[in-house]
């Protein structure tokens, strides 16, 4: 499996942003702009909760099979490859939904004195943080669940289980 670039995700990140700023404009002109749901940050939220657990869970059980621990549960590749996976594919909607919501939010930077358009440049900043934190636990698991360097094989880049 090939690593995920941090490259990607800011180029994603920004894609994002600037044409949901865009559309934002556009949209505000013709009607009302839609909003920023509360939930958004909140399962953004959970999604970093349950990849770092799903990694302090994987390294606990590499560092007992590791030190074989007598009582150590292995690790199967398939479900660490999955895992690896579902990491992936979380950061890569993290950024993308990060970039739509910063996009809407810098537009509605534009008119802070009303309220409701406050409340919902907050929601909008606080799912950015979110999708940050996802990705952030996303590349954690990532790097939990990378094979170690084979020296006989010399392909110059480490790989992921």
């Amino acid at each position: 499996m090939k690593e995920l670039r941090i490259r990607l995700l800011a180029g994603v990140f920004a894609v994002a942003g600037v044409l949901s700023w865009a559309g934002a404009r556009l949209w505000n002109s013709v009607g009302t702009l839609p909003s920023v749901p509360l939930a958004a940050p909140i399962v953004l939220a959970l999604i970093a909760v349950v990849l770092v657990a799903t990694a302090l869970s994987l390294r606990a059980r590499l560092k007992a099979q590791r030190e074989r621990a007598p009582e150590a549960k292995g690790v199967d590749p398939l479900m660490a490859a999955r895992a690896v996976v579902f990491g992936q594919a979380s950061a890569l909607v993290a950024a993308l939904v990060s970039g739509m919501y910063g996009g809407t939010g810098v537009f509605l930077l534009e008119s802070l004195d009303i309220p409701a358009r406050r409340d919902q440049a907050i929601y909008a900043g606080f799912s950015v943080l979110a999708g940050i934190a996802v990705i952030a636990a996303a590349l954690f698991l990532e790097r939990v669940c990378k094979l170690p360097e084979d020296d006989d094989r010399n392909t110059g880049a480490p790989s992921a289980a």
